[in-house]
């Protein structure tokens, strides 16, 4: 964030960066990606309604602890970014096929 931004209304533009980034920067539909942890700031999460927010701040904590754990074992942990799209796509993709296409939580 610029000195502005965090001497101005910094909830605001705390947000307004979060969308540019999201949305303009990396062109991410936040539908899909329904959380994001900032940079010298923290979590934030958002959802259909307050309970759905909610799901998917608890959602991305149980998957920080995760990766938390997985690092610990192993600093030089990789993924290979093809397998990262397959199972995205298997899930979520115009064919998905692993029976979680639609689910709403």
């Amino acid at each position: 964030m610029t000195e502005a931004e965090v001497k101005g209304n910094y909830e605001l533009e705390t947000g307004n960066v979060i969308v540019d980034e999201i949305l303009n920067i990396r062109k991410i539909n936040p539908d899909h990606t329904p959380a994001v942890l900032v940079k010298n700031h923290g979590p934030f999460s958002w959802g259909t309604s307050p309970d759905n927010a909610v799901y998917n701040a608890k959602v991305m904590e149980q998957c920080a602890k995760m990766a938390f754990i997985a690092f610990n074992v192993n600093p030089d942990l990789t993924m290979n970014p093809l397998l990262i799209e397959k199972h995205y796509m298997r899930k979520h993709g115009p064919n998905a096929y692993y029976g979680q296409k639609g689910q709403k939580h």
